[in-house]
């Protein structure tokens, strides 16, 4: 049985049609890159398996369960949870105290809300998901006044506060410069493989796809057009015309420079 299943997802605005019979299945501790231009459905599908837009027709199926009528609060608790393009962190406090109020939202009942979040277990679990992304740096300092890579960062340290099994990542390396975002990757997949978490992550940059997808899904015009492996989906024809447009040069890991595709 998949881990995560979509049958048919469809979802219509009016007379616009943003995602048309999307049916993919994701088994246990893939990594998953998702690919397509502007306006070809992906962050339509993320927001439709996170319970942020409803599908008009099809169903979303998680361990076997039907989650389709979910609120993006229970998907969250039942095990998915996402990052966002522009991270959805609290500007003005400390990098520290943004990951303990995550993870007191991720104890749940447990914490009253009247209850102090500067509680040893706390702490020192905000400690180790600090070691974990390489923040040790910016504990202190205010989230607002952090570079755009770090706030990245703490957006999926964030996320990962709940322990999901399936995290989905809009865009993690956008708003990165060019010289950074190997190395936020490399801090990201690091910390999620170490956890077993099956990844989804939505990317433009096609170097960042072709070195840590395991698997890629390419998207056009609201359908899948390529389901693959990263060499199959992005020498596909249907692919280099819809997506790409332009000859992809693959840099080899470590070489320094590496420019957008």
């Amino acid at each position: 049985m998949a881990l995560l299943e979509a049958k048919g997802l469809t979802k219509t605005f009016g007379s616009v049609t943003a995602a048309n019979d999307i049916s993919v299945s994701i088994e246990e501790r893939e990594v998953i890159g998702v690919i397509g231009a502007n306006g070809a459905g992906k962050t339509t599908f993320v927001n439709m398996v996170t319970g942020y837009l409803k599908p008009s027709a099809g169903a979303i199926l998680y361990q076997g369960e039907d989650i389709t009528p979910l609120s993006p609060r229970e998907i969250t608790w039942r095990g998915i949870c996402r990052s966002f393009q522009v991270p959805q962190v609290f500007s003005s406090i400390s990098l520290s105290d943004n990951l303990l109020i995550a993870l007191g939202v991720a104890e749940g009942e447990r914490i009253p809300f009247w209850r102090p979040l500067r509680q040893p277990h706390l702490q020192y679990a905000a400690d180790e998901i600090i070691a974990r992304y390489e923040l040790e740096q910016y504990r202190g300092q205010l989230v607002g006044l952090l570079p755009q890579g770090v706030r990245k960062l703490l957006d999926i340290a964030m996320a990962m506060a709940h322990r999901p099994r399936v995290i989905l990542l809009d865009e993690p390396t956008s708003g990165v410069s060019v010289q950074e975002k190997f190395g936020i990757m490399d801090v990201v997949m690091g910390a999620l493989h170490d956890t077993g978490v099956t990844v989804l992550f939505i990317e433009h940059d096609m170097e960042i796809i072709a070195r840590f997808g395991s698997r890629v899904v390419a998207f056009a015009e609201g359908t899948i057009i390529a389901d693959g492996s990263p060499q199959q989906v992005l020498d596909d024809p249907q692919v280099r015309r819809h997506v790409i447009g332009e000859t992809l040069h693959r840099v080899p890991h470590g070489e320094e420079g590496a420019s957008d595709a």
